[in-house]
């Protein structure tokens, strides 16, 4: 038996718009994927027990948490803690407020995208450990390589993904906008922007996991603070369980950042219904 238009017209529910929705469940963790980092963990453990991994090579993990304690403790990894953050903090203000304000006028305009977008992909696939001799130079040896190549490694994937939402908004959306009759800036604001949010959010995650990476080349190759700094120190006394620990902190404010920028990207798009 098939339905007639005005049958699906006559029900309330869809006439009003007031269907009511199916409850969302809430998801719990999935335990499983425990499995094997607790596997490679154990295995880590037991190699380290007899023998096969000697401790100048890897530390064991109970070694690696007594460190990590130990270092907690005489707060020296706080202090380092704490500075790798206002680099990173600087780095990722700087090179977002760039990528921002670039990514918007090369998407927005034809010859913004002429002008900016060829020396962004020319300089985007320059390596950092070529340039820090040449920011050693430029600006010392203090804090400003470092910040800079943190705001260099936030600015081009943040760029990439604002340029490229800008450009790929629905054409049938500007249309829609044209016939409503919307000004430019109504057009801008009310659909060309939000339609760039999602990608932009996802080159936002891209843009501090680089960071992270920037960060670390610049505090192993020259610093005399910071986490990259406690890795080269314990790197000269052959302290393998410290280069661990701090290696585990930097991928700790990677997993945490990445984790913000996800809760973000949830509330920010809870119109997208998942």
């Amino acid at each position: 038996m098939s339905l007639s238009a005005t049958d699906v017209l006559a029900r309330p529910e869809e006439a009003t718009g007031t269907r009511p929705r199916p409850a969302r469940r809430r998801r719990l963790p999935d335990l499983r994927r425990w499995i094997s980092p607790l596997a490679l963990l154990a295995l880590w453990q037991v190699a380290s027990s007899t023998g096969v991994l000697s401790p100048d090579q890897l530390s064991s993990p109970w070694t690696v948490l007594q460190a990590g304690i130990e270092t907690a403790r005489s707060g020296e990894l706080g202090e380092a803690f704490a500075v790798s953050i206002v680099r990173v903090g600087l780095g990722f203000a700087f090179g977002a407020g760039v990528a921002l304000v670039l990514g918007v006028v090369a998407g927005l305009s034809r010859w913004g995208g002429v002008l900016i977008d060829p020396p962004v992909q020319m300089l985007r696939t320059l390596p950092f450990l070529g340039l820090i001799p040449l920011f050693i130079l430029w600006f010392g040896i203090g804090e400003e390589p470092k910040i800079v190549l943190v705001a260099l490694g936030v600015a081009f994937p943040l760029y990439l993904n604002i340029y490229s939402g800008i450009r790929n908004v629905d054409d049938h959306l500007v249309e829609a906008t044209t016939a409503l009759g919307y000004t430019r800036w109504e057009r801008l604001v009310h659909v060309v922007l939000p339609s760039a949010v999602p990608q932009t959010l996802v080159g936002l995650r891209q843009a501090l996991g680089v960071a992270w990476l920037a960060l670390i080349v610049g505090e192993t190759v020259n610093a005399d603070a910071g986490l990259g700094y406690l890795i080269n120190n314990a790197r000269e006394f052959l302290r393998t369980d410290v280069i661990v620990v701090g290696l585990i902190v930097y991928a700790a404010l990677g997993l945490v950042t990445d984790a913000l920028v996800r809760l973000i990207e949830r509330r920010a798009l809870r119109w997208r219904g998942n």
